[in-house]
């Protein structure tokens, strides 16, 4: 029987990632190149290893993974949520043409298909399982006291079937609100001390949270767990809230979330945009995986 390593499986789950969202993903499996519109990432030269994420250092997604990979974090439970409150329908007067952030409609990606893409090119290699537990939160029917799992029954495997549960499940859902994290905050707590291994929460939102002190006693939770937290803000802002989470919250065990103005950083970084999203989001995961060995966080688990 054909033996096929993980290292091919995920590289062809990413190509899948590509051919269904516009991005084209060469062949080459140790050196690819991604584009989407007018932007071509290619690869650079590598340069001398350093402990953490450089900010000039990497020009492709696969750069950015495979560094991770190199820093001993080649362990990583995956955990997707989608923001699905009303709020989406306004954010994007400025930043996606007027339209709404989930709008389905047209021959480009909207900005939560981009995001699923990028994040599932940089993270997938690093994932054991492949198996990630995608929910949404903010419809009409949840509000912000719960949240809900994006494919009906199980986890998805590998952010190729995120990208096409997104696809079909978006437009039946009703847009509602208001904002609150804090459930799946809880929810990915619980994920953690099932699977008893280190996981990254990856929430994509408009940044409007209307439950403000439900999502930060969520965060200071959550700091307690070897649990990241990676907030990618799509749309127009303002962000403030956002900040305030990532910088202000003293009270935490060790600073366990990152924010990225989408947007902003794609624009500051036209060259290699999807690149330097996904180094945005991924530049504190180094210092954070640190932290939780230090606080010997997994071994209380």
């Amino acid at each position: 029987m054909l033996s096929i390593s993980p290292r091919r499986r995920a590289l062809g789950r990413r190509r899948e990632i590509g051919m269904k969202s516009g991005v084209i993903i060469s062949d080459d499996e140790d050196s690819s190149s991604v584009s989407t519109g007018k932007y071509l990432d290619t690869i650079s030269d590598r340069r001398s290893d350093t402990s953490e994420l450089s900010m000039d250092r990497f020009n492709t997604l696969s750069d950015i993974s495979k560094d991770i990979e190199r820093l001993g974090i080649d362990s990583v439970g995956l955990i997707f949520g989608i923001d699905y409150t009303i709020s989406n329908r306004v954010q994007g007067q400025k930043t996606f043409s007027g339209r709404s952030l989930h709008d389905l409609t047209t021959p480009y990606s909207n900005p939560y298909q981009e995001v699923i893409c990028i994040m599932g090119e940089t993270l997938e290699p690093l994932d054991d399982d492949g198996m990630i537990p995608t929910y949404g939160f903010g419809d009409r029917v949840v509000k912000d006291r719960g949240i809900f799992p994006l494919k009906k029954e199980g986890d998805c495997e590998g952010f190729c079937e995120v990208l096409d549960v997104y696809n079909r499940e978006t437009p039946k859902i009703k847009l509602g609100g208001p904002t609150n994290f804090a459930p799946l905050i809880h929810e990915a707590i619980k994920v953690v001390q099932h699977k008893k291994q280190y996981h990254i929460l990856v929430i994509v939102a408009d940044g409007q949270v209307t439950s403000e002190e439900d999502t930060i006693e969520a965060i200071i939770q959550a700091s307690q767990y070897p649990l990241s937290i990676i907030m990618i803000g799509v749309g127009d802002g303002p962000w403030d809230i956002m900040e305030d989470f990532d910088n202000k919250l003293s009270q935490r065990v060790f600073d366990n979330f990152q924010f990225v103005d989408f947007h902003k950083t794609k624009e500051a970084n036209k060259r290699f945009p999807h690149a330097a999203v996904a180094r945005a989001a991924l530049s504190a995961i180094p210092e954070q995986f640190k932290a939780i060995q230090k606080l010997q966080l997994l071994t209380r688990l």
